[in-house]
């Protein structure tokens, strides 16, 4: 694949940011409050916005409910598309209320139970006002102690409360499902992996997919495997980008291992150019979405640095030479093949990138112009510096 060629498809990817990435927010132990920081939707939408005209890669930005709840949701709507922007993946919160402590879908109590199923419908109520396309669902639910709860009864009631769901979703919106191992149940999780969302996902139909974030999985999983069996069974519906060395840390894509995002991209790439998967993988309708918590760092910055590491890692990936790949694949020649790939990692595309940018008015630095733009320091006396939260995601 030429440069030019390379530049075309990095133009077309599109990658979300979540509102929740814009305001205070941070670990169980404590939220630093930054200058600036975005303290409802409206000002999340302009930083969004800023983010989208810099690298002009970001023409969404998810919700979280009831963090992004407001009275008027057409209003916010247009106030979006006032921005150059459309409302991404509608996130409901089964996991802050204080009667989600035994579990929410799970929960033992029946009323518990269908009070997450009426939140969520709820939540498709606001896609639909806002032309959402995606809902993205993520439980908490799972236990502390062997022999807390029934693993059979509550994967049932999972079951139950998913059907209920499902059936309310419109014709136009997919439900992602996503899974994480461990955090905060620490016996067990009843969403814990993969495996357990795709078998759900098969249950539900063709609107449901799975939902791949990069920081929710234990060391030394092979991530882009997931990412080729998902692609392969065509059940990969989207990705929550971020970054991890130990646990769920929520750092920078790309941060921790380069190498790995390439790797994933690499995994897309193979389906999508692949004659045989090209419309079986649903490689071309993968929804893309930061999902970053922002402890120390500049918010917008780590924003634009993330989208930046997402396009690096697709062009990358678009430089391997597959027909030279695939011969020395079937010839055996192990380490000639594993260097056909690493020779792509290790190229420099920032040529490539910068001229892309400037080809469509962008900014050839996105971070610089950022910086130099006087936003940060202007945006930090307007707002001032919010408290935040005590412990965790913003609430």
């Amino acid at each position: 694949m030429d440069e030019s060629e390379i530049a075309d498809r990095v133009r077309d990817l599109k990658i979300e940011t979540p509102s929740w990435g814009y305001g205070n927010s941070g670990t169980r132990f404590k939220t630093f409050p930054w200058p600036g920081a975005a303290r409802n939707i409206w000002e999340k939408i302009d930083d969004a916005s800023l983010v989208n005209r810099l690298t002009g890669a970001a023409p969404s930005v998810a919700l979280h409910i009831p963090w992004d709840r407001v009275d008027d949701y057409g209003e916010l709507k247009r106030y979006a598309e006032g921005k150059g922007l459309k409302i991404g993946a509608i996130n409901p919160n089964l996991f802050q209320d204080d009667s989600y402590r035994l579990g929410s879908l799970c929960n033992p109590d029946p009323a518990v139970r269908e009070k997450a199923v009426q939140h969520v419908i709820d939540c498709i109520e606001i896609c639909k006002k806002t032309g959402s396309r995606v809902l993205s669902l993520w439980l908490a639910d799972g236990t502390n102690y062997f022999g807390q709860d029934s693993l059979m009864r509550r994967r049932r009631f999972l079951e139950e409360g998913l059907e209920k769901i499902y059936a309310h979703l419109p014709g136009d919106v997919r439900l992602l499902i996503e899974y994480k191992f461990y955090e905060p149940a620490f016996y067990h999780t009843d969403i814990p992996d993969w495996g357990t969302s795709y078998i759900l996902c098969k249950r539900l139909g063709s609107k449901a997919k799975v939902l791949v974030d990069t920081g929710h999985h234990a060391l030394a999983t092979n991530v882009e495997q997931i990412v080729g069996t998902l692609l392969h069974e065509g059940m990969l519906g989207g990705f929550h980008f971020n970054s991890r060395n130990y646990g769920d840390d929520d750092l920078v894509v790309g941060a921790a291992d380069p190498f790995q995002l390439f790797r994933i991209f690499y995994q897309i790439t193979e389906a999508e150019l692949s004659p045989e998967t090209t419309e079986s993988s649903g490689a071309r309708q993968i929804a893309y979405m930061i999902d970053q918590s922002h402890v120390i760092e500049d918010k917008i910055e780590a924003m634009i640095l993330s989208i930046q590491n997402c396009q690096e890692a697709l062009a990358k990936a678009l430089l391997v030479d597959r027909d030279g790949l695939e011969r020395l694949q079937r010839k055996g020649d192990v380490l000639g093949a594993h260097e056909v790939v690493r020779k792509a990692f290790l190229t420099d595309v920032g040529a490539i990138l910068e001229d892309m940018r400037e080809e469509n008015g962008l900014p050839p630095d996105p971070i610089s112009a950022y910086r130099e733009s006087g936003y940060a320091e202007r945006i930090a006396q307007e707002r001032g510096r919010a408290e935040g939260a005590a412990s965790g995601y913003p609430g």
